[in-house]
């Protein structure tokens, strides 16, 4: 069984590299027409143009927003209800983690810029797509809504203390989210493992590439694996799931921790 998203309209924050821009090159490949979203335009366009030699059709369009601006928020969900009529799936994917270290030792700046970024802009992305394209009073109402939380949200997992607790916060912000919008629109959450990207290099830069990891399936996650979840979520197939967090971490947890 394939899955598509053909007529649907997705924005993904954090679109221009790693998990974000799978998830968009995903969403493309499936026949959605796609907005992507990042601080700086030059990564977004380069993202843009490597989706598109993947999926020489491809409907994908950059716009540059900061995750944690509210006014940016608004003017890109605007952008993307004007350019493609509607918006059906938003992945708040965009996160940051400017404190690697004990979470006693994290002084306000960086708690702040962690919580503006990974806790309230998610919540500011949903408003605006609920305000403008998602409600029920909308001209194409409903849609879902994908929030990139992590297992750093669910365990304890030093020295990722303050990213797991807005992490944990957003778990819990989606399952309210879920409630309040139903049925017009779904919330889940997806809480990645580790996964092969840049902003996780810290955390695997130095395994040998072919090293075995000790958890259920052994290896390294790739951003396809969150992607693919991310796919399953926005289709059909998931129409019954709402409030739910689908681990995807290659068995991590069951074996105690990344």
């Amino acid at each position: 069984m394939d899955i598509r998203l053909d007529g649907k309209v997705a924005l993904v924050t954090g679109g221009s590299r790693g998990i974000g821009q799978a998830i968009a090159a995903t969403y493309a490949a499936c026949g959605a027409q796609v907005v992507i979203s990042s601080r700086k335009i030059d990564g977004l366009q380069r993202a843009a143009e490597e989706i598109r030699a993947e999926v020489p059709d491809a409907q994908i369009v950059p716009f540059a927003a900061h995750a944690g601006d509210p006014q940016a928020a608004h003017d890109c969900v605007q952008f993307a209800v004007e350019t493609f009529g509607t918006l059906d799936i938003l992945v708040n994917n965009a996160a940051t983690n400017p404190h690697f270290g004990n979470v006693i030792d994290v002084d306000p700046p960086r708690f702040d810029k962690t919580v503006e970024v990974n806790l309230r802009g998610p919540l500011i992305w949903t408003q605006e797509a609920w305000r403008q394209a998602m409600n029920p009073e909308s001209t194409h109402p409903g849609g879902c809504v994908i929030n990139l939380s992590s297992v750093s949200g669910l365990q304890f997992n030093d020295p990722l203390g303050v990213y797991g607790t807005t992490k944990a916060a957003l778990i819990h912000q989606t399952k309210h989210l879920a409630g309040e919008l139903a049925p017009a629109v779904r919330v889940n959450a997806i809480a990645p493992g580790l996964v092969k990207t840049e902003f996780a290099r810290m955390l695997w830069e130095g395994a040998e590439p072919d090293a075995k990891y000790p958890w259920a399936l052994e290896r390294l996650g790739e951003p396809q694996d969150i992607a693919n979840a991310a796919l399953f979520l926005a289709s059909d197939l998931a129409s019954w799931i709402t409030g739910e967090v689908l681990v995807v971490d290659g068995g991590a947890m069951i074996k105690g921790g990344i």
